[in-house]
């Protein structure tokens, strides 16, 4: 039984006083209008209208169920005008996940910059190295990194753009140790890992002139899950590390870091924004999606100039001579 239906019909009844009138108005028939109401009463199990061969009448018990009847179909309408306005107009709360490095160096800018276009949506954030389940977690959009495509799901996925990790150390631990002129020479050296289930746990994948080779590492001393912490113990001299250029650019221009081996690079990680479905997509999603398109794009084109050294205004420092 579609009661709401039923609600309507039985309204336009007491509203235009006749069965007649009220299947006019519904563009149905008088006979379908009347079955409908008898329907509503046998399942309400009371009498909503005195029936008479010239008139109907309210009874006291259809007096009160036509006020709420008025109520409820008037908050049905008000919740699909909303639903329908979400499609049309950012507005509401967007839960966003993130890797904690892109989190923090890219996707918290890129909200400011969201917000300040779309001031009525307001986003939870939540930054973690765990992949989650979007729907159990309840989130609307994920900011995921992989040096591959990612496996097919049953959600959608853009890439945003790829970035670049580049081997790199502090000028206190290159004074004290020497600085490597080839991969080869990494071995003699501390070589710090970020502990992350996209990389392998004991080597890197180097590109430069000579191609790709892979670098087998010792086993050291330290190893963390977070980019930013792996910054801040390079900083102390720790050792050599591979770090992502969101996470070292700061760095890189005040000297606290320096690339090492400045001709190569480590393999490329694509950024990629996941999302449920794409089928009557919420509008602040949809928008979020497509402003982190191109805020990121921006951004990642901003940070190769840098790690190139074509920014005049910040030029690259590359490692000093051992």
């Amino acid at each position: 039984m579609d009661t709401i239906r039923y609600m309507k019909i039985f309204i336009e009844v007491a509203e235009s006083g006749s069965f007649t009138a009220a299947a006019n108005q519904l563009d149905t028939t008088t006979g379908y209008v009347s079955r409908c109401l008898s329907e509503l009463e046998t399942h309400l199990r009371t009498r909503l209208l005195n029936r008479t061969t010239r008139r109907i009448a309210l009874t006291e018990a259809g007096e009160r169920y036509l006020n709420r009847c008025r109520a409820i179909v008037a908050s049905v309408a008000e919740a699909e005008a909303e639903a329908s306005d979400a499609h049309a107009n950012p507005v509401g709360t967007l839960r966003v996940h993130a890797m904690s490095s892109i989190g923090q160096n890219y996707v918290v800018p890129a909200i400011a910059a969201y917000q300040a276009r779309y001031p009525s949506v307001t986003v939870d954030l939540t930054l973690s190295q765990n992949v989650p389940d979007l729907l159990e977690e309840g989130y609307d959009v994920a900011v995921r990194v992989s040096p591959d495509a990612l496996p097919d799901s049953n959600y959608i996925s853009h890439k945003l753009g790829s970035m670049h990790s580049v081997l790199c150390a502090a000028p206190s631990y290159l004074a004290a140790h020497g600085t490597p002129e080839t991969v080869e020479a990494l071995a003699e050296h501390v070589c710090l890992q970020v502990a992350m289930p996209m990389f392998p746990s004991r080597s890197w994948l180097l590109f430069g002139p000579e191609g790709a080779r892979e670098v087998h590492l010792p086993m050291a001393r330290f190893r963390v899950n977070v980019p930013d912490a792996m910054a801040v113990a390079l900083q102390e001299g720790m050792g050599i590390g591979a770090l992502p250029t969101l996470t070292i650019r700061s760095l890189f221009r005040n000297g606290s870091l320096v690339r090492v081996l400045p001709g190569h690079y480590l393999q490329p990680l694509n950024i990629y924004a996941m999302y449920a479905s794409r089928q009557f997509l919420d509008a602040k999603i949809r928008t979020w999606i497509e402003f982190l398109r191109e805020w990121i794009a921006e951004a990642l084109s901003a940070d190769n100039v840098m790690l190139e050294g074509k920014d005049a205004a910040a030029p690259l420092k590359a490692a000093p001579d051992a």
